[in-house]
């Protein structure tokens, strides 16, 4: 009798307190900058770990001539899903939901091909 109680307990505990799941998320309500600022270390892991795999690529050697990266950033992709993802999943909590992956598809991937020739510029000094 107990453990049945217990059981309808955990229950009814678990559906109070656990995530709304339909409920929309809203945008954490900070400043701008201050979501700047919390952004800004989750792009650049995004970045230097695509940069990474970028320049581990066989081809890379060949590519760097021609600053030409794209076939070699979206071949890094499967590698960086994780830092990627947490990008993406932070975007959406500071900025809204969804905004993420627009931000992702739009000014980030506009941007990731001349960030990854300036961090391989950069390694390479």
């Amino acid at each position: 009798m107990i453990v049945g109680s217990l059981v309808g307990l955990s229950l009814v505990v678990t559906i109070a307190t656990g995530p709304a799941v339909d409920a929309p998320q809203k945008a954490v309500q900070m400043s701008s900058r201050q979501k700047s600022a919390a952004m800004q270390p989750l792009l650049r892991s995004a970045t230097e770990c695509i940069a990474r795999s970028v320049t581990a690529d066989p081809r890379f050697a060949v590519q760097a001539k021609t600053s030409d990266f794209g076939d070699l950033i979206v071949d890094s992709m499967p590698s960086c899903t994780g830092p990627v993802r947490a990008m993406i999943e932070a975007y959406d909590r500071y900025f809204g939901e969804g905004s993420g992956e627009a931000f992702f598809m739009g000014p980030y991937l506009d941007v990731l091909p001349m960030a990854v020739g300036k961090w391989v510029k950069g390694t390479e000094q």
